[in-house]
């Protein structure tokens, strides 16, 4: 359930109308609901109360300072993919030992400022980057508790794009080479090896392939303790889907309860790596409608938001549901919703019954909470929207509307 609710004939997010938030903050604008933000992040963590276990939010799903906070104030571990996202996480008071670096591609600086850190460990995807990080962690004067993040080759069923545990994905490292990887671990003498990670992919609807790669991970874990290894941590990653549509994902008491079932009686912390199952629908990109045309096969909705501030139909064809802020009625149009961006990849909707919108009407699409402002950008030179957190009756901009200086701040012409 989300906060996103229709009172009094508009369209709320908590107590504020959104029609008030568009007056104020303009549009487009992304507004998040702290009440759902919570409830989502209760209602994924509480499950598994009874398990040893550390929820570590995905923080590439939406990275903003504001909601970092509000959940490391709720007890929350991270995990990251970059330095970047471990500056936000210390910026927003995240501790540095809940934190898992994942990501194929890290760089000696970034390594670097987490050994400093002092993170809970490394997900390691290439036997180049263990040595790299031994070396590092060398030079510091440090030793690095690692894992080795293992594809399991298992089908996670969902978009190829987002599908990432499959011997043909860049991620981690095949099974079959996992027990050499950790002996060769055992010979640098500056990395700690400490757990097995894995993630198979985003936007899982079935729970049989988390825990198809549970059972393949839970015997690696046995041969590695076998073989003389301390591993405390099994990381199964993220990918909990939700509903954008007509999905029906499980909820996170039943896929609390089947990975529980396979890992009770084995001594093991579970780290888990939400991200789109806590953020997905706890918020929505606020446009509005600049104009409508009609064309002899087509009926365009264009709106004042672009593919620049959500690229997830462009890029994915995914589906966001399309609510009306004030609907006038019940008619319905089959038509695109587009934006300004010079592409015709750049739409929201296509050939789909929407409300009959009209120039100045305000349009909520909804689901927009994950993998989206954290995939805008500049294109055809557009600022960033805004970021808006609703707390009850309350709002706060916690991210302005960028202005034409600050995209062009970083540049200069030669003289």
């Amino acid at each position: 359930m989300n906060y996103f609710e229709l009172k009094d004939g508009e369209l709320y997010c908590e107590e504020v109308p959104l029609a008030r938030i568009a007056e104020e903050a303009g549009t487009p604008a992304y507004i998040y609901s702290k009440r759902t933000l919570e409830r989502h992040f209760r209602a994924f963590d509480e499950p598994f109360a009874g398990t040893d276990h550390i929820t570590c939010y995905s923080v590439k799903a939406n990275s903003n300072l504001a909601i970092l906070k509000l959940f490391a104030d709720m007890g929350s571990g991270f995990d990251i993919v970059s330095g970047g996202e471990l500056y936000r996480v210390l910026k927003a008071c995240g501790e540095a030992g809940k934190v898992v670096y994942s990501g194929v591609g890290k760089t000696r600086s970034e390594i670097e400022a987490a050994l400093h850190a002092g993170i809970m460990m490394f997900s390691i995807e290439s036997f180049q980057e263990l040595e790299e990080i031994d070396r590092m962690a060398a030079a510091v004067g440090k030793r690095a508790p690692m894992a080795l993040r293992i594809n399991p080759d298992v089908d996670p069923q969902t978009h190829p794009y987002i599908t990432t545990g499959m011997r043909k994905n860049k991620f981690g490292i095949d099974i079959s080479l996992a027990l050499d990887g950790f002996r060769r671990a055992r010979t640098l003498s500056h990395v700690e090896p400490v757990g097995v990670t894995c993630h198979i992919g985003s936007q899982l609807t079935d729970t049989s392939p988390f825990v198809d790669s549970l059972i393949k991970l839970k015997a690696l874990v046995e041969k590695l303790r076998d073989d003389g290894f301390d591993i405390r941590y099994l990381d199964l990653g993220g990918g909990l889907g939700i509903t954008y549509s007509d999905e029906q994902p499980p909820n996170p008491g039943e896929y609390a309860d089947v990975l529980c079932a396979e890992v009770k009686d084995t001594d093991i912390t579970l780290v888990l790596e939400p991200g789109r199952v806590i953020v997905g629908n706890a918020g929505i990109l606020l446009v509005q409608v600049l104009y409508t045309k009609d064309m002899p096969e087509k009926h365009f909705v264009i709106v004042n938001g672009g593919m620049n501030d959500l690229i997830r139909p462009s890029l994915y064809g995914a589906y966001h549901e399309i609510r009306a802020v004030v609907p006038k009625s019940s008619d319905e149009r089959k038509a695109d919703i587009v934006g300004p961006i010079c592409e015709s990849s750049d739409f929201f909707v296509k050939d789909r019954l929407i409300p009959d919108f009209a120039p100045g009407d305000l349009v909520a699409i909804m689901s927009a909470g994950a993998y989206s402002f954290t995939m805008a950008s500049n294109y055809n030179s557009r600022p960033r929207p805004p970021e808006v957190l609703v707390d009850g009756s309350t709002y706060t901009i916690v991210r302005r509307r960028e202005t034409y200086d600050d995209m062009l701040a970083p540049e200069q012409a030669p003289e």
